[in-house]
């Protein structure tokens, strides 16, 4: 029987994308895995109750190691060879160096290469700096070890082989998933909007607000936009960190009217906003794949979205584009936005079968048969 290890650290989806990511990938191999593996999921003390295998073969283990840390360095691998993994899973660039046996690593994108701005920490720039050289090391070295690279967009695996000089061959595109909206929505519509002090009409944006995401872009359009429609209203959903903690005071400092900050919302609060919302606008910069505004086709909104990188490779036709560094583009295409058409349900279908967090699984699953397959064959 082999032996697979996940590195689920991200798991949960207090994790952002990543650990939405994590979590749907270990739920779904639950599902479909066979028996002839064990599966060892690793996970920090944070996150270790929120997931309860439901099978013999799929075990937790602790390991309360910090990304991208010392520890994670340099004593994780141990704890890793100690369960004589014959393969493990990686689900982001962070490989410990010192990991010397097989391993696939999730390489979603290459954000640190393209935006290594200092404006993306908190922390002094000396530190941040060094910090910066480690991250790259070690994306640099996940890339040149692994013995298989997974991809979550097309874009993205053009993007390693341009500027990591990763090999195509050893690179396999697996689309991430979202969920179709398959059973009604329970909230009622009126106390969500209630509870957050939301008026209809709204704007709507849900996702971090690190510097690429290009909120301030954002506010900008919508205080054109806000001239001519003044009942409108921008919400900007996300949990409070640092980077929103900056965009709030900067709306506050310019007196920027109607710009809404529900904070973090539940999965299923979020899907409200999704119906009731007017038009979903992602004007982000960069993305390896880009998650909500998919989920939002998904749920019923009209969608706009920056014109870079993998954006268009993932919504296809089911959404309008902007130049998101164009302050003036966005902000018409905010308005003209307003008139399209909501995708109909047969393209919602077509594409929900492109992206479905089952195919992702299935996928993975055979890339990690496949390898194992090949390093069986070679004793």
């Amino acid at each position: 029987m082999s032996r697979i290890g996940i590195d689920a650290r991200f798991f949960g989806p207090e994790n952002k994308g990543l650990g939405r990511y994590t979590q749907k990938l270990v739920e779904e191999l639950e599902i479909i895995a066979d028996n002839e593996s064990e599966y060892f999921v690793f996970l920090r003390r944070a996150n270790f109750d929120c997931y309860q295998p439901k099978r013999e073969n799929f075990k937790k283990v602790l390991a309360d190691f910090p990304w991208y840390s010392f520890s994670e360095q340099l004593i994780f691998p141990f704890l890793l060879l100690k369960y004589r993994l014959d393969l493990v899973h990686f689900c982001h660039f962070n490989v410990p160096f010192l990991y010397p046996k097989n391993f696939i690593v999730t390489i979603h994108d290459l954000i640190l290469i393209h935006y290594p701005t200092f404006k993306n920490t908190t922390r002094m720039k000396a530190i941040y700096f060094f910090k910066l050289l480690a991250y790259r090391l070690v994306i640099f070295l996940a890339v040149k070890r692994a013995n298989k690279i997974i991809t979550v967009s097309r874009y993205t695996k053009n993007d390693l082989i341009t500027k990591l000089g990763a090999k195509e061959q050893q690179i396999k595109v697996i689309y991430e998933g979202a969920t179709l909206n398959s059973r009604p929505i329970i909230n009622n519509g009126a106390e969500v909007l209630k509870k957050y002090g939301i008026s209809k009409p709204f704007i709507l944006y849900a996702g971090n607000a690190y510097p690429h995401k290009n909120l301030s872009r954002l506010c900008d359009a919508f205080q054109i936009v806000q001239k001519n429609q003044p009942e409108l209203s921008l919400v900007l959903v996300g949990g409070e960190d640092y980077f929103y903690r900056q965009i709030k005071a900067e709306v506050k400092e310019r007196a920027i009217k109607k710009i809404i900050f529900p904070g973090f919302v539940s999965d299923d609060e979020l899907k409200v906003l999704y119906r009731e919302t007017a038009l979903f606008v992602f004007p982000s910069l960069y993305e390896g794949f880009g998650l909500p505004p998919l989920e939002a086709l998904f749920y019923g909104s009209k969608v706009i979205s920056s014109n870079r990188t993998s954006m268009p490779e993932i919504l296809g036709e089911l959404a309008g584009y902007f130049n998101p560094e164009d302050v003036t583009d966005m902000a018409k295409k905010i308005v003209s936005g307003f008139l399209l058409p909501i995708p109909n349900q047969e393209a919602i279908k077509e594409k929900a079968n492109l992206f479905s967090w089952r195919k992702m699984a299935e996928a993975t699953l055979e890339v990690y048969r496949q390898l194992i397959r090949n390093n069986w064959q070679q004793f």
